[in-house]
């Protein structure tokens, strides 16, 4: 197999046409082509009047002068096998994306993990969801960011990412996804996504395959505490009093299990305050951001809908930036906690919804949050119940219209732009729901945007409060052998711990973790 790069052809090429171009470029007859497949295909459309599709490509020829490269091997190599069942078995806990892949590759290892997930069952707690945001019912244990499928199953399924990836773990996340029913697109698409509906029967699919080898499942079983003894982890307790044996454990909590954050720290587990983002989300109508950036291409079902990445340095030392941009989609209730409000973006697969959002958020850093490791959480916590009181309540969120914003005052009906986020947008003035500098940020970087993208600060253009939760606040700091620095046989992973942001960078850590605790448990 040989692989060429860089291939370019029109919007509207045909197979055949592409056939003849693979031969081209690798300067053979097109019957020397024996096969081929699609290894990414992407678009370049900084000329909206010819919009080029790009493809990386992988052939088998008959041809061996051929140029091009040799394609690389990127299939999953497992870097050790269990001799035996463990005693101990190793524990994961969080069943997101960064717990099920360090689960699954676990189990194909041999070693039997045990799941624990303080959350229901994926499709239990989409119901539980659904209330939320159908009814304003919250169940703090089963949520947005609690259960099977962790976070990213009501997000918008983006499986792309920018972490260095020399080992090419990121096409076993997809390979795994594609087994558990993904599309097989989304192996040479560049901005793959799913979306909730397909996530859910992935992750239950994945479920079954852990189970047949040998992993365990347990639903509603909430770590409360963790036995550590001179430095090494013995084990864990959970709520009912239950106290499991292990040596192993796998921290893959997410980034919103503030409890468990409190108990590591009460046990001496070495954590530090990181840096994150605050703000809001902004809906536009999905038309008008295709027609930016497609011009007459726009409507395209290769292209889909649009989406856009924006940032902007304000005067007052702060970046502003649109942060999880979701195509078609809806704005949905993403809080965990009683009495606060926090938001996020979600979108089918078809992202077919009327309206474009992403955040609009804001950097900070541990100097805006003076305090213990801790003082993050706090300051999350803030600004979330800010949000629920100027939503007046019942998890409805605060709202305004970006002309309102800019203006200063009070915004009283909405225009064209109808926002997405259930159980309801309550209108009012968001200053009050962040500091005064991210505000200041983000008013001078809307009109900045729209220079960018002309309309995106409309009037009537809807703003939606808060965004907190962007990433952890804290990183459970771990060594070169993925550990804690000072707690033996813990291992941080994901975005909990800080070292994820996003399904596939969470599903990648989770492979590593893995591999660390397979090695150690061979050792």
């Amino acid at each position: 197999m040989r692989r060429l790069t860089e291939l370019r052809l029109p919007l509207a090429h045909t197979e055949p046409e592409l056939r003849a171009a693979i031969a081209a470029g690798f300067a053979v007859p097109e019957a020397a082509v024996l096969s081929y497949q699609v290894f990414r295909r992407a678009w370049d459309a900084r000329k909206k009047n010819a919009i080029a599709l790009v493809y990386t490509i992988d052939a088998e020829l008959a041809v061996a002068t051929a140029q091009g490269t040799p394609s690389p091997d990127v299939s999953y190599k497992f870097v050790t096998e269990a001799a035996r069942r463990p005693d101990k078995r190793p524990v994961v806990i969080g069943a997101g994306p960064c717990g099920l892949l360090a689960a699954l590759v676990l189990a194909e290892m041999g070693f039997c993990p045990l799941i624990l997930e303080r959350g229901k069952l994926v499709r239990e707690r989409t119901k539980d969801t659904w209330g939320l945001w159908r009814r304003g019912i919250l169940n703090p244990e089963s949520n947005v960011q609690f259960g099977e499928g962790g976070a990213g199953t009501f997000s918008d399924g983006k499986l792309y990412s920018q972490i260095k990836d020399p080992r090419h773990l990121s096409r076993k996340v997809l390979t795994a996804f594609v087994e558990a029913g993904a599309p097989e697109e989304i192996l040479y698409i560049a901005k793959p996504h799913i979306g909730t509906f397909r996530l859910v029967a992935m992750v239950e699919s994945i479920r079954a395959k852990i189970e047949l080898l040998g992993g365990e499942y347990r639903f509603g079983a909430h770590v409360t505490d963790f036995d550590i003894q001179d430095g090494q982890m013995r084990g864990v307790i959970l709520a009912d009093g239950e106290r499991i044996e292990t040596n192993h454990v796998i921290l893959a909590i997410g980034h919103s299990a503030r409890d468990t954050f409190e108990i590591l720290h009460r046990r001496g587990v070495f954590m530090e305050p990181k840096s994150f983002s605050i703000g809001f989300r902004i809906e536009h109508p999905q038309g008008m951001i295709d027609r930016h950036r497609f011009g007459p291409a726009a409507g395209n079902p290769i292209l889909g809908a649009a989406d856009y990445k924006l940032v902007h340095h304000a005067k007052n030392g702060r970046s502003v930036y649109s942060f999880c941009m979701c195509p078609g989609g809806t704005v949905v209730a993403a809080t965990s906690e009683p009495g606060r409000v926090v938001t996020n973006g979600m979108s089918q697969y078809s992202r077919a919804e009327r309206n474009a959002n992403a955040g609009i958020v804001v950097g900070i850093s541990p100097e805006d949050y003076p305090g213990d490791v801790l003082a993050g959480v706090e300051f999350q916590r803030r600004w979330e119940s800010a949000a629920f009181v100027a939503g007046g309540g019942g998890y409805q969120a605060p709202g305004q219209l970006v002309g309102d914003f800019l203006a200063g005052r009070a915004s009283e009906s909405f225009g064209e732009v109808l926002p997405s986020y259930r159980p309801g947008v309550h209108l009012t003035n968001l200053a009050p729901t962040l500091p005064d500098y991210a505000i200041a940020a983000i008013a001078e970087a809307l009109p900045a945007f729209g220079r960018t993208i002309p309309g995106f600060d409309r009037a009537d253009a809807v703003l939606t409060g808060v965004e907190t939760r962007t990433s952890s606040p804290l990183r459970i700091t771990r060594g070169k052998t993925l550990c804690s620095l000072n707690t033996s046989g813990l291992y941080p992973a994901g975005e909990g711990a800080g070292y994820a942001g996003g399904i596939l960078s969470a599903g990648v850590d989770g492979i590593k973790v893995a591999e660390a605790v397979g090695l150690s448990l061979n050792a």
